[in-house]
């Protein structure tokens, strides 16, 4: 029986003082988690009056939902993660330099053509796709950079030119513009935007992964990236002395050489000297420079030489005049030492250059390749010429496949004794042996180096990395002896990287079948309403914090009575056709001084059909998504 405040029959005073309001705060936070959780976990928790609960913990754990869950989550830490640390991992040094005990060589990173996606690359592509790819290239590059520099952690990293994708063609304030005005408008406040793109993603990271000098090693690590392509400036008379100026006061000169793991690297500007093979009178500024480095290619190298001498064993690097009088007569003939003969040794040399060196027509890349593989005989041989699996001979538009022949042998005459050549621009990998240009002996191995980019047409982007042992004496001449003297002072490794559009082909077989699955369980929870959580009609619609009794629930008289169902209801009777129930109230029993107090439920309505059917089916959606795109978005955004 109720009772109103102040009945006579009442013996005690029942009113109690409302709580604080920072009781009622504290209490609503309580709350809040375990509110959460219902909605997350759907209706099938809220049990309601004399319902049965549907099956053990183990069989929630294993439904359909969080399967998928689980699966979303492991295919998409092995796509973000676990595939690219085992493309790094596969090119451990560990597993492929094969040195004498007690070697410490020297390890470089040869990086080719990132390309930075900018609006020149796809320029009819809308958004948001434009700004997707250029989000998932850059995510792309700095993941496997990062990768390298802090798993292989190499002692100098070399950029082998087209660093930019539509450098050459943002105008230089004041001193050149584009003729083009759809590329006028970006200007050199865009350069200088992508140049500081391009610092973040690669300065930033290869200083952020340590400087200090490996193990073995006497400097710090170096990043080496001065070296020009095609896209940075243009190509031969495509190339503009404003837009080269700029990118040398940004990233250094184009022609240089550095003494690395006592090997003697040579870089040439090969886009600016190409214009050498146009009419040399009306662009002699654009390949001058690169010519007259080559002319005196020679005493550079000398005072490179001598000058890693200094530093290793502190020995002269200066040439000095000869003690000799010179004749009044003779002053216009006497020149400045040169450091031809200050070094006894020489050291093996190693070419640089963005474009490829001249081949002929159909010279085979060999069993790397991904475009095409080798075409083989008869016999099962590779063909000696196969137009498919070689670089093709060919220019256009501000390129040139490979470099004239002319100025290849010009190149390869004055720098002589060249061992190796490494290069870029094709995107591709490519392996040939020169034997027609002078060289160091055996012929010029020259390697293409993939692109590292996945937007750049390759499947499978890559990376060149090199091993350098040659020690040397105070003299520059090596100290290789018994088995070691006269053996190859260089090895050299490719590595491959993960396949990012096949990562985005498995998620979209995955999104498809999680879609599908989806799809079945919404469909054979609408046949079988019994056994959805929105089908039945003793699921309370608002969650409660007590049980729910409803009158003859109880299995004995004792229990009735010690609950004391309530035999009134509020505002109406109860409905027993099934869809919707009045207000209801009972009584628990109250353990100090035996009064009842009402708690108010609402049961649930009966979901059928088309509508059972989308209600299962967002539910479901939303609880996989909920999980899986907060975590995919956190791997994204800590790279």
């Amino acid at each position: 029986m109720s009772h109103m405040y102040g009945d006579p029959k009442s013996s005690r005073n029942h009113f109690h003082e409302p709580p604080s309001i920072v009781a009622r705060l504290f209490g609503s936070i309580q709350s809040i988690p375990p509110a959460i959780l219902r909605i997350w976990q759907g209706p099938s928790s809220r049990v309601g009056v004399g319902s049965k609960q549907r099956g053990g913990l183990l069989r929630r754990l294993l439904s359909l939902v969080n399967i998928l869950t689980f699966v979303w989550i492991i295919a998409i830490y092995w796509g973000e993660r676990r595939l690219f640390s085992n493309s790094i991992e596969a090119c451990d040094w560990r597993h492929w330099e094969s040195w004498a005990p007690g070697a410490q060589p020297h390890r470089v990173a040869l990086v080719a053509d990132p390309q930075l996606v900018d609006p020149h690359t796809y320029p009819g592509r809308p958004w948001p796709l434009s700004t997707l790819t250029v989000k998932y290239t850059d995510l792309y590059l700095k993941r496997v950079y990062s990768l390298i520099q802090e798993e292989l952690y190499p002692d100098s990293t070399i950029f082998l030119g087209d660093l930019f994708d539509g450098g050459r063609e943002w105008s230089v304030s004041g001193k050149w513009d584009n003729a083009d005005k759809s590329w006028r408008k970006y200007g050199e406040s865009f350069w200088l935007k992508e140049y500081n793109r391009f610092g973040k993603m690669f300065f930033d990271t290869f200083t952020k992964a340590g400087v200090a000098p490996r193990e073995g090693q006497n400097r710090r690590r170096r990043l080496i990236s001065t070296l020009p392509g095609n896209h940075d400036l243009g190509f031969a008379n495509g190339v503009h002395e404003e837009v080269r100026a700029r990118f040398n006061a940004y990233f250094g000169e184009g022609n240089r050489v550095d003494i690395i793991g006592n090997h003697s690297f040579i870089q040439i500007d090969g886009v600016s000297l190409s214009a050498n093979d146009h009419t040399k009178e009306d662009n002699e500024a654009i390949w001058k420079p690169t010519q007259e480095f080559l002319d005196d290619i020679k005493s550079i190298q000398n005072k490179a030489m001598a000058e890693e001498m200094r530093l290793l064993y502190g020995t002269e690097s200066r040439a000095r005049y000869a003690h000799t009088t010179i004749e009044t007569d003779g002053l216009a003939a006497a020149a400045i030492p040169t450091f031809r003969d200050v070094n006894k040794g020489q050291l093996p040399t190693i070419l640089l250059s963005h474009v490829p060196l001249y081949r002929d027509p159909g010279t085979p890349c060999g069993p790397h390749r991904e475009h095409w593989p080798p075409t083989l005989d008869g016999m099962g041989k590779p063909l000696e010429k196969d137009d498919r699996n070689a670089i093709s001979v060919s220019s256009g538009y501000q390129y040139q496949n490979v470099l004239s022949y002319d100025l290849t042998k010009d190149i390869t005459t004055k720098i002589g004794n060249i061992k190796y050549a490494f290069s870029g621009d094709d995107h591709d990998y490519c392996e040939v042996v020169h034997m027609r240009y002078p060289s160091g002996g055996g012929g010029i191995r020259e390697t293409t180096v993939k692109s590292m980019s996945w937007a750049m047409g390759v499947r499978k982007p890559g990376f060149q990395i090199l091993s350098l042992w040659n020690p040397i004496n105070s003299d520059g001449v090596s100290t290789n002896t018994g088995e070691a003297a006269g053996k190859e002072t260089l090895q050299s490794h490719l590595c491959l990287l993960p396949d990012q559009l096949s990562i985005f082909i498995r998620y979209g077989i995955l999104l498809s079948i999680t879609v599908s699955l989806l799809l079945f369980r919404a469909g054979h929870m609408t046949t079988n309403p019994a056994k959805s959580a929105f089908g039945g009609s003793e699921s309370p619609l608002l969650p409660t914090s007590r049980e729910h009794y409803e009158k003859g629930e109880s299995s004995s008289s004792d229990e009735d009575n010690r609950i004391g169902l309530s035999s009134r209801a509020r505002n109406g009777s109860i409905n027993t056709n099934g869809s919707y129930a009045l207000p209801n109230y009972y009584t628990p029993p109250n353990e100090d001084d035996g009064e009842e107090k009402p708690v108010y439920t609402i049961q649930a309505r009966k979901m059928r059909g088309l509508t059972l059917f989308y209600v299962e089916l967002r539910w479901s959606m939303v609880r996989v998504a909920s999980v899986v795109l907060p975590y995919y978005f956190f791997l994204i955004w800590n790279g």
